[in-house]
């Protein structure tokens, strides 16, 4: 017999305990006579004309339900799996804007840099997002996953957040699974009107930075022209050869130049009034009956304005002396960020005899336009300098979907569904000037001190269709056995490309007055076309500037779902997931393409299995097992540089990355003592072959984050949820209302495995194995996990009198963000503690029915803190104040 290792011992002692745990449950389930006086189905409505049912036979069809609980939701009944759910009345009661803020009150869940949801500690990369069933492409260059802060709570219907695996969902399951259901077609006439405006204590009527751009459009999020490439540019670019001397003569490089927009995009102004956040929304549908059947519309449309200002401290370039950690670089940072949002849906959907078919179509465009300063002394340069940055990402998302459901002889049911869906990401004029400081005033050299002009975009397109069966058998005393299977095939193709320029000073340096004029007048034509500047190129070459990408899965999957034991609820599943994964980078100038890797080709065979098993009036244990993957995403895969705007941190990708294979047990306890009433508690396990952490690299003086496959890691953890309802115990005025109290806590640890023969590929090999000891240690914790994350929400509900107050408190504990550069230790978030309150109050006036709402958010006045502490020394990456926010809508119904 083989000697197990450590890990091996784990995986063992752990399959022994869960077979330990379920054995005497059976065996008492088997013991528990089967139930019928309970039941959570409904008979439908009578119909005029209907022939009314004998109350023998009604009473045989109730005989057969077995599942005990009146209180259990319709949700949990539905799924075997652990999940929880998000519903339009929680959307209500939260007031929050978006579904990315929505998630974060549900247990186990935390948000990063406002989009992207954590599940369970697994960052973005193992979380898959699910828009009406069918995936969603990015149109972020640095993730594959689309941002949640995209869909806007008022076209969601509601949101499932799945923690075990099923195998009709894709094999790229980590934390979970986020499914956003949009809303549905409406069975009556309809219209809903509403707006609202705020602001930010730190932003809202406060001194702010901002720049011209596109004049008035801007505040739409839609450019006028202004930033459309220059044609002199264009087709400059369009010969395939490097702008600059050689190439083109001193005269084509002056006109080059002197075509890109001066003034309006490189000057930055200083405003003493940062306007008021504005937003509004109209949503309506109808419902139709033809003889066929029915046929319903709903449309939706929304614009929201939003400002930031962020007044805080960078500090980089650190340096570890005696064992304390300090900073050669320390900034004061300003900077003003406008987002504007234009979303819209309609929807149609058509019904008769067991069919339906529904036609979804989703837009959204959000802009973020930055005016961003920082200031300070640099030990590296030696002088005091300035980093200024004007900046404009637009990014744009079509999705369209149709789908379709048909009950077959009762017993089989066909769902099908298919999807097309286009992001797209620019970034036209992203600029950045330093100053040196020179006796009192701040002056650029064109030489030493650097500028760049970058444009750049990202085209994602995803297509996907999937067809599933369900098959039910009856089971006679017990609920219907399900057969399912299905096919599911996706096709996810993305571009990106960015090219990088700058304006040099011709004989080496500027004379001193030169220096000293403003932006808009050095970068004039004048002093292109007289030869004190010259327009340049600086695009990284040899595939480091352009590449496409693409993933191509097929997939087939059998599940059962049987109750084989009265009262405990099996579901088996098996998936069968072919991938290919390939990432190419493009040659732009003729240079030899370096640091490709072979397309990521796997076939994966991830079995399931989860019991459920309903012991007690309204309480059930279900209990699961499954294997899932993670891949790279594209832009980890991509050997192309990327400034994040709200870390200035330099990103790059590595080829050499490879699928993460994971493990998962899951158990959770649920009691449902009343109508949205419940105490849930769960265990999680995970292990994790290979995941991807990011770590800094260095090349040369460049300082980047890159991507690494660790060897292994464990992630375990305990979360417990509660819900309760309380009548308010005395009279008056609130006589009839309810208290309600709603709390989650999620305690997560993980660590990782390194041992000393353990080989990694980082990007600075190029290809070839370091040792794993070099960039992680055995033991330390995974990136972007937080031990702590709580919710807790309370306060009043009258449904009499419309009245819903509603105190939100939400704690997330710290996380490393980064792998800090060997030597150093690693880079820590701390997003903390936040209070919001929200208010809503239906007023009934005139006969309409009017809501008037009232939000405040992060009531305590939590910063954004990231940074790296040790031998008492502190090194603040990144650090601003958030503000108060405060909000004010009206909404109409009619």
């Amino acid at each position: 017999m083989s000697k197990l290792s450590p890990r091996g011992h784990v995986r063992t002692t752990l399959s022994l305990a869960i077979s330990a745990l379920l054995l005497p449950q059976l065996a008492l389930a088997q013991a528990i006579p089967p139930l019928r006086q309970a039941t959570t189905r409904q008979d439908p409505p009578t119909t005029v004309g209907a022939t009314q049912e004998a109350p023998t036979q009604r009473a045989a069809q109730l005989d057969a339900v077995q599942v005990l609980g009146e209180y259990i939701p319709e949700p949990m009944l539905e799924t075997p799996e652990i999940a929880s759910f998000i519903s339009a009345e929680d959307f209500q009661r939260t007031g929050d804007s978006n579904a990315a803020t929505a998630l974060t009150r549900v247990t186990g869940l935390s948000l990063v840099r406002g989009k992207y949801v954590y599940v369970r500690g697994l960052g973005e990369r193992y979380s898959s997002a699910l828009l009406n069933g069918s995936p969603l492409p990015s149109p972020e260059p640095l993730q594959r996953v689309v941002p949640l802060d995209l869909f806007p709570s008022s076209v969601l219907d509601s949101v499932t957040v799945q923690k075990t695996y099923s195998a009709r969902y894709p094999g790229e399951f980590g934390g979970g699974v986020i499914d956003l259901k949009t809303i549905a077609v409406p069975q009556e006439p309809f219209l809903t009107i509403s707006i609202s405006g705020g602001g930010n204590s730190e932003t809202t009527n406060e001194r702010g930075l901002t720049y011209m751009g596109g004049g008035d459009s801007d505040y739409t999020g839609y450019d006028d022209g202004t930033r459309d490439i220059p044609r002199e540019l264009r087709e400059a670019m369009d010969t395939g050869e490097r702008i600059g001397p050689g190439a083109f003569s001193d005269a084509e490089l002056a006109r080059i130049g002197a075509s890109l927009v001066n003034a309006p995009l490189n000057l930055m102004q200083q405003t003493d009034h940062i306007d008021p956040d504005f937003g509004a929304n109209v949503t309506g549908g109808r419902y139709f009956e033809p003889e066929w059947g029915s046929i319903g519309v709903i449309a939706s449309a929304g614009y929201d304005s939003e400002w930031q200002t962020r007044n805080g401290t960078q500090q980089d370039d650190p340096i570890v002396e005696d064992g304390t950690i300090r900073a050669r670089t320390d900034y004061d940072l300003n900077a003003t960020q406008h987002n504007g949002t234009v979303n819209g849906l309609l929807g149609i959907g058509a019904e008769w005899g067991g069919n339906t078919v529904n036609l979804t179509n989703f837009y959204v465009h959000d802009t973020v336009k930055e005016a961003r300063s920082r200031a300070g002394y640099s030990e590296s340069t030696g002088a005091e300098v300035r980093d200024d940055y004007t900046e404009w990402f637009e990014r744009e998302l079509f999705d369209t979907q149709l789908t379709g459901s048909h009950a077959i002889g009762g017993a089989l049911t066909v769902d099908w569904r298919g999807s097309y869906a286009r992001s797209s990401r620019e970034a036209p004029y992203e600029k950045g000037i330093r100053y040196r400081l020179v006796d009192g005033r701040y002056l650029h050299d064109a030489s030493q001190e650097q500028n760049y002009t970058r444009f750049s975009e990202v085209d994602d397109e995803m297509k996907s269709a999937g067809i599933d069966f369900s098959y039910a058998i009856p089971n006679p005393g017990r609920e219907d056995t399900t057969i399912g299977f299905g096919y599911a095939w996706l096709d996810n193709e993305r571009s990106a490309w960015q090219r990088e320029f700058r304006f040099l000073a011709v004989d080496g340096a500027l004379d001193l007055l030169e220096q000293m004029q403003r932006i808009d007048y050095l970068f004039s034509d004048y002093n292109l076309y007289n030869g004190l500047l010259e327009f340049r190129e600086t695009t990284g070459s040899q595939g480091a500037a352009a590449y496409d990408a693409e993933l191509k899965t097929d997939a087939l999957y059998a599940q059962v779902d049987a109750e084989w034991i009265p009262l405990v609820r099996t579901s088996l599943g098996l998936r069968y997931e072919k991938g290919e994964q390939s990432v190419t980078p493009q040659d732009l100038f003729g240079d030899a393409v370096l640091q490709t890797a072979d397309p990521i080709r796997e076939d994966y065979f991830l079995p399931t299995a989860t019991l459920t098993w309903n012991f007690a009036t309204d309480q059930q244990l279900r209990i699961g097992a499954s294997k899932t993957i993670g891949r790279p995403q594209f832009r980890e895969l991509a050997p192309q540089q990327y400034q994040d705007i709200d870390t200035d941190r330099l990103f790059i990708g590595n080829p050499y990355l490879v699928d993460t294979e994971i493990l998962n047990f899951d158990a959770r306890y649920e009691w449902y003592f009343g109508t949205n009433q419940f105490f849930t508690a769960g265990l999680f396990y995970k292990q994790l072959d290979k995941p991807i952490e990011s770590a800094v690299n260095e090349s040369g003086s460049i300082v980047q984050q890159t991507f690494i496959n660790a060897p292994e890691a464990d992630l375990y953890g305990a979360e417990f949820e509660v819900r309760k309802y309380v009548d308010v115990p005395f009279g008056g005025y609130l006589d009839g209302a309810q208290f309600f109290v709603g709390a989650n806590y999620t305690y997560t640890d993980s660590q990782l495995n390194v041992d000393e023969d353990d080989e990694i590929y980082p990007l600075a090999s190029q290809g070839a194995p370091r040792a794993a000891t070099e960039y992680f240690s055995d033991g330390e914790q995974l990136q972007g996990q937080s031990k702590h994350l709580a919710n807790l929400q309370f306060g009043i509900e009258d449904g009499a009198r419309g009245t819903q107050a509603t105190f939100l408190v939400t704690h997330v504990g710290e996380r490393i963000a980064a792998r800090g550069r060997p030597g150093q230790p690693d880079i820590v978030s701390d997003p903390g503690t936040t209070l919001d309150f929200v208010l809503r109050q239906n007023l009934g006036w005139w006969g309409q029915n009017l809501t008037v709402g009232f939000e405040a958010r992060n009531i305590l006045g939590e910063d954004f803190e990231e940074y790296q502490e040790a031998g008492g020394g502190r090194v603040d990456l990144n650090r601003y104040d958030l503000g108060t926010s405060f909000e004010l809508s009206l909404t109409a119904k009619f």
